[in-house]
């Protein structure tokens, strides 16, 4: 299970000593990769953006406040020693090379191999990742110092999400929605049982059950109107994820 203090140290601790490198060193530019993690949402469902209201008490867990207090130190640092840093949020991408994976690559891997019976009512904004990498140059060339934009995609309910998948691989989609109520305490024991049995990586967890009650939408006009950012289709985004954990998964026997 993730170390809290390690999270910290890492994502704020070394967020801060980084960016006080660059200035030492005099770096002209940095793009700073953070998070739409760090971003307030609206309840409407309405898709957020880099100005809607947000604080530390409304992060889940203790990565997404690690992230909030990370991006939260760039900024200082760019007000109070002129940090030339420029910030990029981005959603969530998938698509080739997730090797890992991310928790959304696993959930496309396992709904491509026919292992996601059913689903919840949620949304993600699904961006291709060589789109957020061409965001960051764009970010590098033309981002103002001191502003934040969303890299982005397409907004979709996570049961759009799977039907997708399941078209593109020839399976039905799950046909079952979990209520939010069962979730949660089916996220706890998942958790404790990965606890006892050593396991580093549940397939559901806790917090990920609180941000499933949450649709996370959100708009790039900004990048688009400033950066001159665009972003292909989430289907394409989700095709090339799919081909990649295919290929990836062990021949059937």
């Amino acid at each position: 299970m993730p170390d809290p203090d390690r999270i910290y140290r890492v994502n704020v601790e070394g967020t801060r000593q980084l960016m006080l490198a660059a200035l030492e060193a005099g770096v002209q530019r940095v793009v700073y990769t953070s998070s739409v993690a760090t971003l307030g949402l609206n309840r409407d469902g309405r898709p957020a953006d880099e100005t809607t209201p947000v604080t530390l008490a409304d992060m889940v867990g203790h990565y997404k406040r690690s992230k909030f207090l990370a991006e939260a130190e760039v900024r200082r640092l760019v007000d109070e020693q002129a940090l030339p840093a420029v910030i990029v949020n981005p959603s969530t991408p998938v698509g080739p090379r997730d090797i890992k994976p991310t928790p959304t690559g696993r959930l496309i891997a396992d709904a491509a191999a026919g292992r996601m019976p059913a689903y919840v009512d949620t949304g993600l904004n699904i961006v291709h990742v060589d789109d957020v990498a061409a965001g960051h140059l764009l970010a590098f060339h033309r981002g103002r110092i001191g502003e934040r934009y969303i890299l982005g995609g397409d907004d979709l309910t996570l049961r759009d999400i799977l039907e997708i998948v399941a078209t593109l691989t020839g399976r039905r989609p799950p046909a079952v929605r979990l209520p939010h109520d069962l979730i949660l305490p089916l996220a706890c024991l998942v958790e404790g049982w990965t606890r006892l049995t050593g396991g580093k990586d549940p397939q559901l967890t806790v917090d990920g059950a609180r941000m499933a009650r949450k649709k996370m939408f959100f708009s790039s006009a900004k990048a688009e109107s400033d950066l001159g950012y665009h972003h292909r289709p989430a289907r394409e985004a989700l095709a090339d994820a799919v081909t990649w954990s295919l290929s990836r998964e062990p021949p059937a026997r």
